[in-house]
């Protein structure tokens, strides 16, 4: 597996990392507790040594299934999780929460929840108003010198929240949803060049969508999330179909997957990039990860350059409402 720095400030990681979330629900029902523990063992035997959660998934049983998970492979991963709300026990997301003594009443249940005595990556998920970012960072700060947190970094947040965040502690990565479909602002992708921060694509198969597998003919279950989303209606898929056809058309020609290209695409984009696609199937994982030995051309570069030009890049207001 290819390695990547995650920016100035950040550690090395694997080239594609692993969106856990799908693995406690989101799309549907939770995959199987012992199909979920081999979709984890199965990534880290593939060379993926990054693995994205949140106390928000499941909420709380996705942390803890990668503790079990990665328990005897511990010193040899990166994991990331995050803070950022009040959650109820069913999961519901209250409103933004980031005072200190929240923040570490969190590190400290993560921490139990992943069986291990430091948080990697720890993000702050939601922007909270009520505090000073300037609070929180120092607050995550003092966490790295405890050494209960290695890394800060900062999830659908703005340009001017993260420089001043990262005046006080370094940024290791930002994350974003970012992919074919759905771009960050252009000032997000200045913002972490200028400041060499790492930056993480979360979503970067469009949520199933540059898979290849939706079409206006899905129909997506009860308890997923994309059911009543307006960009996964009917007529919107209808819509986008021309520029899937010509993405397929692309990874014909590589004898590739759409999500291959749509990955390596990606992987064009920024050198400290790295994608974190969710997948509970071991073929789908393995195919994912082989997009990082698919190497495009500057011409189809261009070509996925415009591909989906009617989708504006998503606001960080709308970013922060479907995360």
């Amino acid at each position: 597996m290819l390695q990547r720095q995650l920016g100035q400030f950040g550690p090395q990681v694997s080239a594609l990392g692993l969106g856990c979330m799908g693995l406690s629900g989101g799309y549907g029902r939770p995959v199987n507790h012992g199909d979920a523990l081999r979709q984890l063992q199965s990534a880290v035997e593939m060379g993926v040594s990054f693995f994205d959660t949140a106390e928000a998934y499941g909420p709380f049983t996705n942390e803890a299934l990668l503790g079990q998970a990665l328990a005897p492979v511990r010193d040899k991963v990166v994991i990331a999780t995050k803070f950022g709300s009040q959650i109820s026990r069913d999961g519901t997301l209250h409103a933004p929460q980031s005072r200190p003594d929240h923040i570490r009443g969190v590190v400290e249940a993560s921490l139990t929840r992943l069986d291990t005595d430091h948080i990697d990556i720890l993000y702050q998920d939601r922007f909270d108003p009520q505090v000073p970012i300037e609070e929180v960072a120092g607050t995550v700060q003092a966490l790295i010198k405890e050494g209960k947190v290695r890394y800060f970094a900062m999830a659908n947040s703005c340009p001017d929240i993260i420089r001043r965040a990262h005046q006080v502690q370094p940024l290791a990565a930002v994350q974003c949803e970012y992919s074919l479909w759905q771009r960050p602002e252009p000032q997000m992708l200045a913002l972490v060049a200028e400041l060499a921060i790492g930056l993480v694509a979360c979503r970067p198969l469009g949520q199933g969508l540059l898979s290849g597998l939706l079409d206006q003919h899905s129909h997506f279950r009860r308890g997923d999330v994309r059911r009543d989303q307006p960009r996964f209606s009917r007529a919107n898929l209808q819509q986008l179909a021309p520029s899937l056809a010509r993405l397929h058309a692309i990874a014909e020609g590589h004898r590739a997957s759409c999500a291959q290209v749509a990955l390596a695409w990606l992987l064009a984009r920024y050198p400290a990039l790295v994608p974190v696609p969710g997948s509970s199937n071991p073929q789908h994982l393995a195919e994912n990860l082989a997009a990082t030995r698919l190497v495009l051309p500057e011409a189809e570069l261009a070509l996925l350059d415009g591909l989906f030009a009617t989708e504006q890049s998503l606001p960080n207001e709308a970013m922060m409402a479907i995360a």
